[in-house]
């Protein structure tokens, strides 16, 4: 079995690995193998078997019930946005979304979204929606991208530019960082299980080869929701940009606000916003 066909068992083993034992007050000795929790320690600390772990992590059982996933949750310390993606990768092996046929990407915006945009101006901020498409954004985003070519294309992708743009690596200094936590966040969610998503995931294997494939296959869903971004600007030099994500559940869209993260990144900024604040520009699919 791929990975792509157990995304469930890929989460679990990922979350498993990055529990500090001394967090859920286990010893840590220098002849541990494992990064993280062992199988046997989460089994313990869930109250399963060994054996029914491996199953669940091995993708040869993916349907845990109610129970199952409060205890594995709890063993793993998830958040509640963890906890949540938890649950749909268990829905999306029933095949959740699917049964009435593909749902359609959200690519308008609601106006008091618009509304909430132009309210952050000049800062720069963008909406995207689960395939990674730009759908509306500030000027002071405009400024920001525009020179970089994230806004080319139709409609512009942040996803097809970071794999498929030869700009994309000179733009992005953290390009390997940047590329996995961009595919975290289009895995988040029914992934292949839904047919746009898919369609992308092919599309972008095709273009992008094993640097796509190799993380579809490999990273889990859940990127960060806030952190730091580095940008080489071609008209403000090196950018190191703190990124929050405001998420909107209801359409599978985000908002992504970035701010300055040094002195440095907020003099350039200002430069760049120097011609004045322009109308939010809304992109229409």
């Amino acid at each position: 079995m791929s990975e792509q066909d157990n995304e469930l068992g890929l989460f679990l083993r990922s979350r498993r690995e990055a529990v500090r034992p001394a967090d859920v007050g286990l010893p840590t000795g220098a002849r541990r193998r494992t990064p993280g929790l062992r199988r046997s320690e989460l089994a313990t600390l869930a109250g399963v078997s060994v054996e029914y772990l491996t199953r669940l992590e091995q993708g040869r059982d993916r349907r845990p019930s109610a129970a199952v996933l409060s205890t594995l949750a709890e063993a793993l310390r998830l958040g509640m946005g963890e906890r949540v993606h938890l649950y749909r990768l268990t829905k999306a092996a029933d095949g959740f979304r699917c049964s009435s046929g593909p749902i359609e990407p959200v690519r308008t915006v609601r106006p008091t979204v618009a509304a909430l945009l132009a309210r952050l101006e000049p800062t720069p901020a963008v909406l995207l929606n689960q395939l990674s498409e730009i759908l509306a954004y500030t000027g002071g985003y405009e400024r920001l991208a525009r020179p970089l070519g994230l806004l080319d294309g139709d409609p512009p992708s942040l996803a097809r530019f970071l794999f498929t743009d030869a700009r994309a690596r000179s733009v992005y200094p953290d390009w390997e960082h940047v590329a996995d936590e961009q595919v975290a966040a289009l895995k988040e969610g029914p992934f292949r299980h839904d047919a746009h998503m898919a369609a992308l995931a092919d599309e972008l294997t095709v273009a992008a080869g094993d640097e796509f494939a190799r993380r579809a296959d490999s990273v889990p869903g859940l990127p960060r929701r806030s952190g730091v971004t580095r940008l080489a600007h071609p008209g403000a030099g090196e950018l190191r940009l703190a990124y929050e994500t405001l998420e909107l559940t209801t359409e599978d869209q985000r908002i992504l606000v970035h701010l300055p993260a040094d002195e440095a990144t907020a003099a350039a900024l200002a430069r760049l916003d120097a011609p004045g604040p322009r109308t939010l520009r809304a992109v229409t699919g």
